[in-house]
């Protein structure tokens, strides 16, 4: 929009208000604004640290209680406007929240799967409507995902990675680059045969069962989306098994969860995840069996 047509629109209001203004001021702000959300200069919230944010006025043992909220990313200490939440803490929820709906229903980039050196499989979920209604069809591969892994990966490996989307394609697009590598080169220090590594779309943790005995793989570890929450829509978990059976227990898996930027940071959880392969093939054993 033009300063004229701004000007005009300004003096329309202000007249059906019977407000006198400066119009001139009026207008330079209005457009200072209008210039600033085009050219992306508005502050980003969402790279506001929460923990560092405590909007309580005039707190009581204030700095006692900044220093445990520096602990942990709560949504506490941010302050009222009489009943309700302040404005900043409001637009900071629904960005969050926001966030979390993309992760959720955004599906991961099949560009970016490629340039990891991934090829892709389905599970038996056609849309990601089928994937967040129908759980179990998530949890088994597709007639074409079957043939498309006889023929992709090496048989019978000590370990199978696999990664998945889950229901966070943000947590994949965020942290892949670095985990993935990160297990890799740990399992090659400790000389541990890996298998070829590829890309569940639609899939559920208990997809690798079935992955598990196709392959034939000692271990499986599948690298997997987290439910977001309104912290991080971009944490990331590692389910790993051994010896897995369609139909076993959930009891059998060992997990590493909130791997993401603000918690453990991938390419430490890639060296832990690797330790934990070495330890689970010298045990036999995975899940509440697997003593760490």
């Amino acid at each position: 929009m033009d300063e004229k047509n701004l000007r005009a629109i300004i003096e329309q209001v202000l007249a059906e208000m019977n407000v006198s203004a400066d119009v001139d001021k009026v207008a330079e702000a209005c457009a200072s604004t209008s210039a600033q959300v085009e050219s992306g200069e508005i502050s980003d919230i969402t790279t506001i640290d929460i923990r560092k944010q405590y909007l309580v006025k005039n707190p009581e043992h204030g700095e006692e209680y900044a220093e445990l909220k520096a602990a942990a990313p709560c949504r506490l200490g941010i302050g009222k406007a009489g009943a309700r939440y302040n404005t900043l803490p409001q637009l900071e929820f629904r960005a969050a929240h926001s966030a979390a709906q993309d992760a959720v229903f955004n599906d991961v980039d099949m560009d970016f799967v490629e340039s990891q050196g991934l090829f892709a499989v389905q599970t038996q979920c056609d849309s990601k409507d089928t994937y967040l209604t129908r759980p179990d069809l998530g949890r088994k591969l597709s007639p074409e995902a079957v043939e498309t892994l006889k023929e992709k990966v090496k048989m019978n490996p000590t370990v199978q990675i696999y990664v998945s989307d889950g229901l966070s394609s943000a947590a994949v697009s965020a942290n892949i680059a670095d985990l993935l590598p990160a297990i890799m080169q740990g399992l090659k220090s400790y000389n541990i045969d890996v298998g070829t590594p590829f890309f569940v779309k639609y899939g559920r943790v208990g997809v690798m069962d079935e992955i598990s005995e196709l392959t034939g793989a000692t271990v499986t570890c599948t690298l997997i989306g987290e439910r977001p929450g309104l912290i991080t829509a971009e944490s990331m978990s590692a389910y790993i098994t051994y010896k897995g059976t369609v139909g076993m227990p959930e009891a059998r898996r060992t997990v590493v969860s909130n791997i993401h930027r603000s918690g453990t940071i991938p390419a430490e959880a890639g060296a832990h995840i690797a330790e934990i392969i070495k330890i689970m093939l010298e045990k036999k054993a995975s899940g509440t069996d697997l003593k760490l």
